[in-house]
C-alpha cells in the first residue's frame, strides 16, 4: 500500500513534466488506446522511479517508445537549463505564516479495540500521550511524537501533520480508521441507538458507515447506497477489514428508492453527505485530491450534475462558478427533500464538506420551508469541558422541525441566512483546525411533543453510547473490553 502510495504521490507531483514529455513525444497520439493518466504513471515509473513493475502489455507500451521518452526528458532539461529531474519542478509555493496545518486526526476503531488499548499501543510505539486537550490551541501546538485525546469527540486521537499511519498494524488490521474531525462529526451527531435502521444515502468511500456501525455496536441495519460499481467494491472490503457487519451496499441512486418500500419501513436515522463542491477541503496537506486521482473528471464534465445521480463528484480545484453552485444546490435540495420523506424518520444530519452558503444555509433554509408542516428545528446538549453540560432552547422556526444547535462551545456557526441558521455548524481549518464543513441536524417531533430528544453529549472522558435506549438516557456501566491491542 505505501509504495502505491508513493507511486501515486510521485507521480501528481511530477504532472506538470509528464504532460510535457508526452506531448513532446507524441505518445498518446501514437497509442490511441492508452489513458492519459495511466499513460503518467507508466512514464514517470521508466524515467524517474525504480523502473516499470509492471507486466504484459502496458510494460511493452512502454518500452517501446522509450528511446524517445528519454530524449524529450534530455531535451526539457537542456531547455531548462538544468542537470537533475527535481530541478524540472516548480518551486513550491512559500506557506504564508498565518497558514494553519491540519492534524492527523485517528479515529478508534470501537468494534475492534478500545481507547485506551490503543493509546497503550502507541506509547509501546515510543509515542508521548499528553491526556485530553483542553483547546484547540493545544492541538495546534502539536509536534514530533506527541499525541492528545480530541476535546469534543471521546474516540479521536490528535497527533501532529503529516504524521503517517498508513504503514501502522493498528490502521492495516482495521483498529484505527484515518478519518478528519470534521468527517466524524456527521455520525456522531446523528447517534442512532443501537438495534436502529440506518440509511447513509451517499455512502462511498465509507468512513462515515463504518463509524455508523461503530456507534451501533453492529447492532442494527445499515443500508448504504451508492451509485459507483468500484466504490462500493473499495467500500465492503474496507467495511470488512473493520469488522462491520449488519450492513448492505446497494449500487443504487438514493433519490430512487421508494420511502413506501416495506424494506425502509423502520428507517429511522439517515446520514445524507450529498456531493458538493468540496470547497472546504484542505489544500497543502500533502495528499493528493479525490480529483487528481481520478483525473478523468474535467469542468466540463462536472458543469450539470444529472438530476437522478446521488453520487461522490470529485472535489472543485477551483472556485465553482454560480451556475454550477445553482445546479448542486438544486440538487442537494431535492436529496433532502426525499430523505425527509422516509415515514419512520426521526433525525437526519445533512452534512457538506463545502464552504458555499449556496449548498449549506439556504439548502437547510428552502427544505424547512418547503416541509415545513413535518419537521422543525431542534437543540443539542452539548459538553462544554470538565463537568458542565451546556444545554439550548429549542428555536421553533416552523411548526414540526428543529434544528440543532450543534456543539454551543463550537466556534464556527451556520451563516446568518435565516433566523435560527447559527444552530448549523460550520468547521474551518483556521478556526477548529479541520477540513472545512457544514452540518445541520433535523428532527422529526411527535405530536404534542413539548421538547427536543436530547443528542449526544460530547467530550466526556470515554462516553459510551447506550445500547438499545435513546441519547440522553442513564448510561449503562462499561464492559471492558474489546479486543486487546497487542
Amino acid at each position: 500500500v505505501r509504495q502505491l502510495y508513493a507511486l501515486v504521490s510521485e507521480t501528481l507531483r511530477y504532472s506538470p513534466v509528464l504532460e510535457k514529455l508526452l506531448a513532446g513525444a507524441a505518445l498518446l497520439q501514437a497509442e490511441k488506446r492508452l489513458p492519459p493518466q495511466l499513460a503518467k504513471v507508466l512514464v514517470y515509473d521508466l524515467l524517474f522511479g525504480k523502473g516499470l513493475k509492471c507486466g504484459g502489455r502496458w510494460k511493452a507500451l512502454a518500452r517501446r517508445h522509450r528511446a524517445r521518452l528519454e530524449a524529450e526528458l534530455a531535451r526539457l532539461k537542456v531547455q531548462q537549463k538544468v542537470s537533475r529531474n527535481e530541478d524540472l519542478l516548480a518551486p513550491a509555493p512559500a506557506a504564508s505564516p498565518g497558514a494553519c496545518q491540519v492534524p492527523r486526526y485517528v479515529r478508534v476503531n470501537t468494534l475492534k479495540t478500545c481507547v485506551d488499548d490503543v493509546i497503550d499501543f502507541f506509547k509501546r510505539q515510543g509515542y508521548s500521550y499528553l491526556g485530553k486537550a483542553a483547546s484547540v490551541e493545544e492541538l495546534r501546538a502539536l509536534s514530533g511524537k506527541k499525541f492528545l485525546l480530541d476535546l469534543h469527540l471521546p474516540e479521536l486521537l490528535v497527533f501532529p501533520p503529516q504524521t503517517d499511519f498508513h504503514d501502522n498494524l493498528l490502521y492495516t488490521s482495521g483498529h484505527i480508521i484515518l478519518q478528519d474531525k470534521a468527517s466524524c462529526l456527521p455520525a456522531f451527531l446523528l447517534d442512532p441507538a443501537a438495534g436502529s435502521h440506518v440509511i447513509d444515502a451517499c455512502a462511498a468511500p465509507g468512513n462515515k458507515t463504518s463509524h455508523l456501525a461503530a456507534i451501533l455496536k453492529n447492532k442494527g441495519q445499515i443500508f448504504a447506497f451508492d451509485v459507483d460499481t468500484k466504490r462500493l467494491a473499495t467500500m465492503n472490503t474496507m467495511l470488512m477489514r473493520a469488522g462491520v457487519t449488519g450492513f448492505q451496499l446497494a449500487q443504487q441512486d438514493f433519490l430512487t428508492v421508494d420511502p413506501g418500500d416495506p424494506k425502509y419501513g423502520k428507517v429511522t436515522y439517515i446520514l445524507l453527505d450529498p456531493s458538493c463542491s468540496g470547497s472546504g477541503n484542505a489544500r497543502g496537506s500533502g495528499c493528493p485530491t479525490q480529483r487528481q486521482a481520478l483525473g478523468a473528471w474535467t469542468p466540463r464534465a462536472t458543469a450539470a450534475l444529472p438530476t437522478g445521480m446521488v453520487n461522490r463528484v470529485p472535489r472543485e480545484e477551483v472556485a465553482p462558478s454560480a451556475e454550477r453552485l445553482q445546479a448542486l444546490a438544486g440538487f442537494q435540495r431535492k436529496v433532502l427533500s426525499h430523505a425527509l420523506s422516509f415515514p419512520a424518520l426521526r433525525r437526519l444530519v445533512y452534512s457538506t464538506c463545502s464552504l458555499h452558503r449556496e449548498e449549506n444555509e439556504d439548502v437547510v433554509h428552502a427544505v424547512l420551508q418547503e416541509q415545513g408542516s413535518a419537521f422543525r428545528c431542534a437543540s443539542l446538549r452539548g459538553h462544554g469541558g470538565g463537568d458542565r453540560v451546556l444545554r439550548c432552547s429549542v428555536l421553533t422556526l416552523v411548526p414540526r422541525h428543529r434544528l440543532v444547535n450543534t456543539f454551543p462551545s463550537w466556534p464556527c456557526r451556520g451563516l446568518a441566512a435565516f433566523p435560527g441558521a447559527e444552530s448549523c455548524l460550520r468547521a474551518s481549518p483556521a478556526d477548529t483546525l479541520t477540513h472545512g464543513f457544514f452540518v445541520a441536524v433535523l428532527e422529526r417531533c411527535r405530536e404534542g411533543a413539548a421538547a427536543p430528544s436530547p443528542l449526544p453529549v460530547a467530550a466526556e472522558e470515554n462516553p459510551q453510547h447506550r445500547e438499545g435506549t435513546e441519547p440522553g438516557a442513564a448510561p449503562k456501566k462499561r464492559k471492558r473490553k474489546k479486543q486487546r491491542v497487542k
